[in-house]
This record gives C-alpha cells, structure tokens and sequence, in this order.
C-alpha cells in the first residue's frame, strides 16, 4: 500500500485517526494545565507566605513532584487510584475492578506535575514585581484585595507567560506517557497505526512531526500573548519589572 494512503484520509488511511489523536493530546494537555495552574497558584501562595508548615509543605510538594519520574506519577495515579476505586466500591457492595478514566487519570497526574513547575512560574513572576510599585499602591491607600486585583494579578501574569510557555510545551511531551493507560492520544494513536500496518517507522515519524507542529504553532501562541501583554502594559510598569 502506497504511503500516502496509509496516512491519507480514505477507507485504508489513517490520517483522521492520527488528528483525531493530535485532538485528543490538546484537550489532555489544556485541561493538565489548568489543574497545574490551580496547584500551582496554592502551592506559590503558600512558599512565598511566612508560616513555616506552609513554606515547607509547598518545598515538599515542588521537590517531589519535579524529582520523581512522570511515568512513575502517572502510574501511581491511574493504577493506585483504580485501586483505590475499587476498594470503595467493593465496601458499598459492587463486585469487579473499577478503573479510573484514562483521560481523567492522565489530566490529573500531568497536572500535579505541572503543578510543581508552575508554582516556580509565579513564584518568580511574582519576586519579579517592583516592590515600589507595591509600596506606592499601600501609600496611596489601595487595600489589599484591590492591590491584588490591579496590581499583582496583571504583573504576575504578564511576567509568567514564557515560564507557563515552558510548562505547556513540558506538559504536551508529559502527555505521551498517558498513552500506558490506553488513552488514544497521539503517542498511542501513533503505536496502533504502526502495529496494524507493520509500517513503525512511518507513523513514527508522522506522530513526530505532529508532536513538531503542536510544539512550534503553541509556541508561536505564547509568543504573540507576550508581545500582546507587554504592549498592554503602561510604559512605567515595563520599566521597573
């Protein structure tokens, strides 16, 4: 069978199921970092506090979940967390394993380790703010909820945008690992087509340059919300960040 047809969009190709799978890896990866951003928010809160138990749960949380391997998290969470499942389910009388959601499991594991590295995103983006622009805001009688909303929130995130770049393009290669749960992304999209048709060096090299191209236009998205936000920005607060 030509190559062209076994990656093409007819009865015999694959194409489809391979941006199908693309698909797939983009909703995994989107949903990863939004939980990463909600841990990460809590996480950075509590180092940057002054209680010590919070400080230290926080470095406790970004050193594990940056240290142990991703495969690692993700089996723990899919596996541990079917068997746990189970074990419930079993005590309120069902009979049989109850496994997790692949696509639920595998958001959750990318997005605790997402988590670890954004906390370190707005950790720094945060430092980064000109303390003066916080004194001068006190000075002039801003609370604090207003001086949060106007001033720490839109500097923060400006500041994080290349970091959070960096967390995304981290967690669409993390997203692969989901593939060992039986998730139909591209990396397992990609191991199907191969072994159905022999062909593992061509859809190998196709889901590559897929990942490629995700990688490069998400890239080229975070780069023009940069230049956007920095544009946003009064010409004072470019000055002093």
């Amino acid at each position: 069978m030509a190559t062209l047809e076994l990656i093409g969009f007819g009865s015999t190709g694959w194409g489809a199921f391979l941006l199908l799978g693309a698909l797939l890896t983009l909703c995994v990866t989107a949903t990863a970092l939004a939980i990463g951003a909600v841990l990460g928010a809590i996480i950075a809160a509590a180092k940057l506090s002054s209680n010590v138990v919070l400080v230290t749960t926080g470095h406790i949380y970004t050193t594990v979940f940056r240290g142990v391997p991703e495969l690692l998290i993700i089996y723990l969470i899919y596996f541990g967390g079917s068997s746990a499942v189970t074990a419930i389910g079993q005590s309120m009388g069902y009979e049989g394993f109850l496994g997790l959601p692949s696509f639920a499991a595998g958001a959750l594991a990318v997005g605790i380790i997402s988590g670890a590295y954004q906390a370190e995103v707005y950790r720094g983006a945060y430092n980064a703010i000109s303390k003066g622009e916080l004194e001068a805001a006190s000075a002039i009688g801003m609370h604090r909820g207003l001086r949060f909303r106007r001033i720490i929130i839109p500097q923060v995130l400006r500041l994080a945008i290349p970091g959070l770049g960096n967390v995304w393009q981290l967690s669409l290669k993390d997203s692969a690992l989901i593939s060992v749960t039986g998730l139909a992304e591209l990396m397992r999209s990609s191991q199907v087509a191969a072994g159905s048709t022999r062909q593992y060096f061509l859809f190998y090299i196709v889901g590559g340059a897929l990942y490629l191209i995700l990688t490069s236009l998400s890239d080229r998205a975070f780069n023009g919300a940069e230049r956007k936000a920095n544009r946003s920005m009064p010409a004072s607060a470019m000055g002093q960040a």
